[in-house]
Parts: structure tokens; sequence; C-alpha cells
């Protein structure tokens, strides 16, 4: 973790010194609610490497529990170079004094406790800037503003994403008219995906996302297009001689639409559990849509007179 000092009016980084880990909640190239910054806190799980949904944590800035004491201190006469290098007319008396602050804490029990942030959120780095750069924090206490397991949930849910799949129709290149349209997802894998957030030695929250059903939009209006959904998870896969419960059935051409298609949407539905026995939490279902173009044609039908 990298601490903030401020010294004689000047913001000055010590090196690193809690051994934390910074979490990242998403892939490269994707919008997700949460990039942690100067934190501790530590994201794994099933869930980080598919779309994100853009939730954001509600407070972008918080304080984490770090050293005690002596580590504090230790790691305060570490910085002596750059609190000579960056404070005004530095001299050795008033060094002393900024470290008295750390050695009157030596022997007590308690912890420092640093700020960090939600690098994701345009607001992380000024509200992270307004916070006291450390707080001394006596045993089973947590300051005003210091990170709770409510706030940790919310972390693991802003780093959670879900598979964005690929949609199956057969039909596949072109439909007709009346003629049932399947459609299913494929590129999902596991249907379930958790991310924990877990901050070391001190608590640990666990949220989950499962695919529970898909939702169709056939693109058009309902005397144009007949939807059935009783999908399930993923959808229906063609199957000859079953019954088509997953699907469109559209009862005009599609010559008239932009493109000469219909353009379908399927949304695959994740509801959202928070696992452990903490407060509880009601989160709207992780929903990622996808579309696709379904050209409609007209069954053509030659009539012979016979004599």
């Amino acid at each position: 973790m990298i601490g903030k000092v401020i010294v004689a009016g000047l913001l000055l980084f010590a090196p690193p010194d809690l051994g934390g880990s910074t979490g990242t909640g998403y892939q490269d190239g994707r919008t997700a609610g949460v990039r942690l910054e100067n934190s501790q806190i530590v994201i794994t799980g099933t869930g980080l490497t598919g779309k994100s949904d853009g939730y954001r944590i509600k407070r972008p800035c918080w304080y984490e529990p770090g050293n005690n004491a002596a580590d504090m201190l230790s790691s305060q006469q570490g910085v002596r170079d750059h609190w000579f290098r960056y404070t005004k007319n530095p001299t050795e008396e008033k060094y002393q004094e900024f470290l008295k602050q750390f050695q009157d804490k030596i022997g007590k029990e308690g912890r420092w406790w640093a700020p960090a942030y939600n690098g994701a959120d345009p607001d992380g780095q000024s509200c992270w800037s307004e916070l006291e750069p450390f707080v001394w924090v006596p045993p089973g206490t947590t300051p005003p503003a210091g990170i709770t397991i409510a706030e940790l949930v919310e972390i693991a849910r802003a780093a959670l994403t879900v598979p964005e799949p690929k949609v199956e129709l057969n039909p596949d290149a072109k439909s007709y008219v009346n003629l049932p349209t399947w459609v299913w997802l494929s590129g999902i894998g596991e249907t379930t995906r958790s991310v924990t957030a877990t901050l070391p030695g001190v608590m640990s929250a666990t949220v989950t996302a499962t695919l529970e059903d898909i939702r169709i939009d056939a693109g058009t209006t309902a005397d144009r297009a007949e939807v059935k959904e009783e999908c399930g998870p993923g959808g229906k896969p063609y199957a000859k001689g079953a019954a088509f419960t997953c699907g469109v059935r559209y009862l005009r051409a599609s010559i008239d639409q932009p493109r000469d298609a219909y353009v379908l949407t399927v949304t695959s539905v994740w509801p959202i559990e928070v696992e452990g026995d903490v407060v509880p939490f009601a989160y709207d279902p992780v929903e990622v849509g996808v579309t696709r173009d379904v050209p409609v044609g007209e069954v053509q039908s030659t009539v012979r007179k016979t004599g």
C-alpha cells in the first residue's frame, strides 16, 4: 500500500509499508465499477473476466486498517530523505516533531488506518484527498468513513461480471413467416459466477450471480411476432420433434425493416446473492443483452392448374 503523509502542509508519499494488493475487478477495455487504489483489499473469483454492468460502490473513498504503532513509526522513519527534500526549511527539530505523533502510540493497542479509493469513480481521488493521511484507531472500533463489511460487499458487487454470450438461432441464416425460430445462447460456460473481496486478516465478502433465465425481444410489435419465453437458463437449442417453447415465430416478413431484418435482442438474467452472515442486501440482477439481425422472408408457393 502507498501511504500518504502531510509534512508542514506538503503531501508526501511513503514507500510501500503494508504489503497489500490492489484489486481490479474487470478486464482491460471494460467499463466497470471498481478499480482499487492504495488499497489492501484483494479481489478474487470466477466472475472477474466477463462483462460488467457498470455498478459502482456508493462511497468512492474510505479508511482501511494498516500498521501497528511500531511498524508505522518505522515506515515514517524510512521517509526521512523525502521529508527533508520536500519540506520547506526542514530542520532536524521539525522532523522529530513530525515523528512524535507516531512515537506517542508505541506500546498502545490499536492500528493506524489509511485512506483508499475507487479509481473507477471520477470522484474517487478527490474524495481520498479530503481524508486524513492516517488515523489512530483503538482495537474493536471503526473510524468514521472506515471500511465496513457492507462496503466490502459493495466492492465485490461492483467487481462482478458475467459472460457476454453469443445468440444461436435455428434456422440460422434466414427465417420465414410462421416458421419457429429457436433461440439459445452459447459461450456462457459456468452458469454461476462469484467474486470475493477480502481485507486480509480482517473480513471477507462474497457475491454470487447465477444464470436463471433469458428474456427475448423480437425487435418488433406483437402483431408481427409471437415470442415464447419458457427458456430456462441459456435458452433451448433446436431438437427435432421437441416442443417449441423458446424463441420467436415471426408473422410478417422483414422486407420493410432497416437492413431487411428484425433486430432480435436476447438478455441473460443473473440474480445476485450475498453469501455469509452479513446484513441483508438486495441487488437487481446483472443483465447482459446481445443483439442479432433476423431476416424473415415469405414462403413462396406455386399453384398449378390441372386439366
